[in-house]
């Protein structure tokens, strides 16, 4: 899973569309707009404020892609 997936898998659970991502980690919904655009991964700075706005710490973020990858492997 990549970390736009992981982020849009966060996003949906929540309900949330990508202008309330981008309201609760106050940032500009452009900013969002564009990594999806782009298919890019996001800075540390904002991937750090998008995990705030999710309430999990960056180590939560990649524990549970570790998790996933592990049980892969098996």
């Amino acid at each position: 899973m990549t970390i736009l997936e992981k982020i849009d898998k966060l996003r949906i659970e929540r309900g949330w569309s990508i202008n309330n991502l981008a309201m609760e980690a106050m940032l500009t919904q452009s900013t969002l707009s564009n990594l999806y655009a782009r298919n890019a991964e996001p800075k540390i700075s904002t991937l750090r404020a998008i995990c705030t706005a999710f309430g999990i710490t960056l180590s939560e973020f990649f524990a549970d892609e570790e998790l996933d990858d592990n049980r892969e492997k098996e």
